[in-house]
């Protein structure tokens, strides 16, 4: 008989974890180190406690639940997402992964298999970066690429610090960033609707491409709106306006695979009848091609002078993030394809359009993804939804995954 999962226990699971700070819409509101992201942790880890798991916190605040091998000095085989969400998120968005990873940790417990190496169930801090603008920020620092110091200075809008939300949850531990690992898995939704569109159940995850984020400001002068011609205005949304088309069409010229997006824009001093001083918005560009990611760079830095010179303003152009593209350790991705093969279950080969922490691992260990679809292609929304069925499917496949690359058997 075929090993698979319990798929009505990790249903109930994924069901029971959006009970914490669901929104009246039907989605999860679980933003980075608040009090109802540290009530998910806990739930999270008082299941992995009844699985025999024992838990871990590093300086950052990333939860390691390890399930032991029968080697003891041998590597573990890391495989997890996040449990923070977007302030109107979805209850599968990084959710999945980690109960996913807890569910193969219990069905190797109902089955009595043991593995050589050990199974940690990871869950990432802040990985979604909306309270705390840095995305991906636990496993950024885990891998080295992000400072602990800086990571923890970093302040939400209310000028709260990872630092000061960290010593008030009392998640002081200070394990040491151990980058000793087998094989690492992420288990996610695809996030978008390639999957979907081709009804395949599984998406074999190659790489990820390339993304950075931008922060610019127009400042230009404030002025009644009555009184003042339009032509001897120093207005920075007329600049915003025009760096706005210019942007659309650099993603337009690296086509079909070119991404921007303005997902914030603010005009101070915000009144309906002044014409504002300044105008901060951010850019989000993303590309899988290298060359043609640093021409989009090239066109918002280009752009944003053009626009600021066309209307006489001053203006910043600030790159304040960015995620190189990763193309993912070929053993792992067998190791998906195998398990495919065993799960029997159709799969493509794709490359993940959002960042994952699975970015930041790949650069210290062996390390590659699996996609299941989500309806619609959404995610980041209170709509976002999977069936039980395609939870599953994903779940088994991780099943196999870890199996093989942990010596189970």
């Amino acid at each position: 008989m075929k090993l698979t999962i319990d798929k009505h226990r990790l249903w109930q699971r994924l069901n029971d974890m959006a009970s914490v700070g669901a929104t009246p819409a039907g989605g999860c509101n679980r933003q980075a180190l608040s009090d109802l992201d540290f009530e998910g942790r806990g739930l999270f880890e008082s299941w992995c406690r009844a699985a025999g798991c024992t838990i871990r916190h590093d300086a950052i605040g990333n939860v390691f639940a390890r399930r032991p091998g029968r080697l003891d000095s041998a590597a573990p085989v890391m495989s997890g997402s996040h449990l923070d969400t977007q302030p109107t998120g979805g209850k599968y968005d990084g959710v999945y992964g980690v109960l996913s990873t807890l569910e193969v940790v219990e069905t190797l417990n109902d089955h009595a298999i043991e593995t050589d190496h050990p199974i940690d169930v990871v869950v990432w801090t802040n990985e979604e970066g909306s309270r705390f603008d840095c995305a991906m920020m636990g496993s950024a620092v885990w891998s080295g690429a992000l400072d602990l110091q800086a990571a923890c200075a970093l302040k939400d809008l209310q000028g709260v610090s990872v630092g000061s939300e960290l010593e008030r949850l009392g998640i002081t531990d200070t394990a040491a960033m151990d980058h000793n690992v087998h094989a690492a898995f992420e288990l996610h939704i695809e996030q978008g609707p390639i999957l979907e569109a081709q009804a395949t159940p599984v998406g074999i995850v190659t790489g990820v491409q390339h993304m950075c984020r931008f922060r610019i400001e127009f400042i230009g002068q404030e002025t009644h709106a009555g009184p003042s011609p339009m032509a001897m205005r120093k207005d920075p949304m007329m600049a915003t306006a025009d760096f706005l088309t210019s942007g659309y069409a650099a993603a337009d010229r690296h086509q079909p695979d070119g991404r921007i997006t303005f997902g914030y824009i603010h005009a101070s001093p915000g009144s309906p009848n002044t014409v504002p001083g300044r105008v901060e918005l951010t850019v989000d560009l993303r590309h899988p091609d290298a060359h043609a990611y640093l021409a989009m760079q090239q066109a918002v830095h280009t752009g944003c002078a053009a626009s600021a010179a066309k209307f006489g303003l001053e203006f910043e152009c600030n790159q304040v993030w960015e995620a190189p593209g990763v193309e993912f350790d070929s053993s792992c991705i067998q190791a998906v394809r195998d398990a495919v093969e065993a799960a029997g279950l159709p799969a493509m080969d794709i490359v993940s359009g959002a960042g994952h922490d699975a970015c930041n691992i790949a650069a210290v260990a062996p390390t590659s993804m699996i996609f299941i679809p989500c309806e619609d292609g959404l995610s980041h929304n209170e709509a976002e939804n999977i069936t039980a069925e395609q939870a599953a499917n994903g779940a088994n496949v991780l099943l196999h995954t870890l199996l093989v690359a942990a010596g189970g058997g």
